[in-house]
Order: structure tokens, then sequence, then C-alpha cells
């Protein structure tokens, strides 16, 4: 037998009954029902105004006076007390969640989640939302989760302002969003292969974005593009996520030769780190001091992009470097002419001279 879950808004009392049958009635007042009734007009006032509970011995009063059978006076007490343990259990479930919800306030950025449709009017939706983003079941869990992950796997830079509540929102959305997205077999031998199709990707730079997608899920990568919060200066973040690879960008300079060279710098990490701890995060965050592995998956995305004896020729046969040299060397090695100025920039200090290379990743 179904089982009635609707709580009403406000609870009826019985003596809204007594109310509506003497409004109908004519022939017999309030002070009329009391003398019948045998109570004083003020009690039967109160009972009126739900003041006072209709008893028994009302209840086979008002049968006999107003034809309304006893029981269903009964009844209609009976309910009225269980809707007010309701309300009054759902008036308490909605404080707890006010106080759940403030709590989350102090953690979680929740307007930036909000802006992104993750949230909706609904505050008991909202909090498991929040909490399946976390990965937690309960508060308590993700006040202790953030207090543990704050900076776990990545250093905070003096040369930043970073927003530890924003960094850790925002690699939580990540890991979220990477568990619900399918990718093919992941196979780390195929990543050679990859690079190659990837460069071809990034020389054509059209569709970039959607190709990259593609080619990643193709090749049982899971790539993510994932709008950045307030002092969160991150570039890229892969990890494992169940059974691929996951690569995540923001996507904060839309420029070829820099995404390019930050999905590279994230394979990296996949082919030279994660392969060896599936455990490993690493997050690729801006102007901070590089460690070891950082600067192992810089050179990965480096020879990737253009492999040391492309770069050789250019120093030998490209020199002095000029719009008209990097178009040559970048027909000759089907190499995307931005990502050449990119490195020559770096490495050879070439950001004083005028170009025309259009960086724009399209």
């Amino acid at each position: 037998m179904a089982t009635n879950t609707i709580i009403p808004f406000e609870a009826t009392h019985p003596g809204t009954l007594i109310k509506d049958e003497l409004e109908v009635r004519d022939e017999i007042t309030q002070k009329d029902l009391a003398t019948l009734l045998g109570i004083k007009p003020s009690f039967l006032n109160e009972i009126i105004k739900g003041k006072r509970p209709v008893t028994a011995n009302m209840a086979v009063l008002l049968e006999k006076a107003l034809g309304i059978s006893a029981d269903y006076w009964m009844k209609f007490q009976s309910q009225y007390e269980i809707d007010i343990a309701k309300i009054k259990e759902k008036n308490i479930n909605k404080i707890k969640l006010i106080e759940i919800w403030n709590i989350i306030t102090q953690y979680v950025p929740v307007k930036y989640f909000d802006k992104n449709g993750y949230l909706t009017n609904d505050l008991s939706s909202n909090i498991s939302v929040i909490q399946s983003i976390y990965s937690v079941k309960s508060i308590d869990e993700l006040v202790n989760k953030i207090s543990e992950r704050k900076f776990s796997f990545f250093k905070k830079s003096e040369k930043l302002q970073i927003d530890e509540k924003n960094m850790i929102a925002w690699t939580s959305l990540v890991e979220y969003e990477a568990e619900k997205k399918e990718a093919n077999t992941f196979n780390f031998e195929n990543l050679p292969q990859l690079n190659i199709e990837l460069q071809e990707i990034f020389f054509i730079n059209k569709d970039v974005l959607k190709l990259v997608d593609k080619k990643l899920a193709q090749y049982g990568i899971k790539f993510l593009l994932v709008d950045k919060l307030e002092k969160t200066p991150i570039d890229g973040y892969s990890f494992w996520s169940i059974n691929n690879p996951v690569i995540a960008l923001t996507l904060r300079h839309n420029r070829i030769d820099n995404f390019a060279f930050t999905v590279l710098h994230e394979l990296g990490h996949i082919a030279l780190h994660i392969r060896k701890n599936k455990d490993s995060k690493f997050i690729d965050l801006a102007e901070t001091e590089e460690n070891e592995l950082e600067k192992e998956a810089n050179n990965y995305a480096q020879e990737s992009l253009i492999p040391p004896s492309s770069w050789n020729d250019l120093l030998k046969n490209y020199i002095p470097l000029s719009d008209e040299n990097i178009y040559k060397f970048s027909n000759k090695y089907r190499i995307n002419p931005a990502i050449i100025l990119g490195r020559a920039c770096f490495e050879m200090n070439y950001y004083g001279v005028k170009t025309s290379i259009n960086k724009k990743l399209y």
C-alpha cells in the first residue's frame, strides 16, 4: 500500500470545519452551537481558532449537534496532529540543510558551480551535487577532505596569488567530470603515434579543440576543458581516472603555441610519470619553479613539437630568423609557425622582433 508522503504547507485544524458549517447553516450561530454542546462560547471559539483540540468527547457532541460522525472528527484531528508533526520535522530538516549549506559556502565557491549550471533552487539537491563533485558522503567528510587536500599535490608559488578553495574546487570538478567521460582503451605504447597525429592538427590549426578531444579519446585519453576560477592560474592537469589517463585544461591563453605545448606537457607526465605511478597527479601552474618532473615534461613537450634534429636544422640553415624563414621551416616539417615562434622566443630571446605570425587558436 502506498504511503502518502505529501506534506501540506499548513495543517488544517478541525475547527475550520466547524466554522465552515456555521457559515452555511443560517439556522444556527456559534453561540447556539456552544449552548447545544454545553460549553462556553469562548471555549468553542478556541476550538474554531485551532487553539484547542477536538477530543473524543467533543467529537461525540459534534456528531449529535451537526450530524457529522464522531469518527470523522477524530480522523480530522488525528490528521491535523500528524501534519503538524510532519511540518515541524520538515522545518527541522530545512534548518539542518541551511546549516549544512552555510558550512559548504565557507569551503566551496558555490557561485562558480551555480554559474556553470550545476546548482538549482533545491537546497537538498545542491548539497548532494556538491558532495558528488567533491566525492564525499557528508559535510564532515567534505571539510576533512578539503583540509587534507590543501596543496597535497602542488606547491604554492610565492609569485602568484592562489586561492586554495578555488584550486581544490577546480581539480575536484575536473575529477568529477572525468569519471563521467568515456574513452577508448588506453595503451602507453601508442603515445608516439598520437604525438605525430596531434602535430598535424596543430599545424592545420582549424577546429583544434574538437579534433584534439576526438583524437585523445580515440587513443584512450579523456580530455576536458574546464573554466578556471579567480586566483587559479592553472594551465593543465593530468592524472589517472578509473581506466584512462586524463588531460584537463583551462585555456587561459587562446594561443595555438600555448595550447599545443600544454597538451604535450601533460602527455609527458602521462608517458613518463603516471605510467610509473597511477596515483600521481600533476597540475601545471603558471610561473612556478620547475622541479625535476616538470622539467622532464617540458622537455617531452618541446621535443615532441619540434624534434631535436629539426631544431638543429633550423639553427643551422634558417638563421637569422625571420617570418619568411619560419614559414619555410614550418612547411618543410609541417609544424605550426606559431609553435616555432614560441620556442624561438623562449630559447633565442626573439620577443622584440616584429612578426606577422598569427598565434591565435582556431
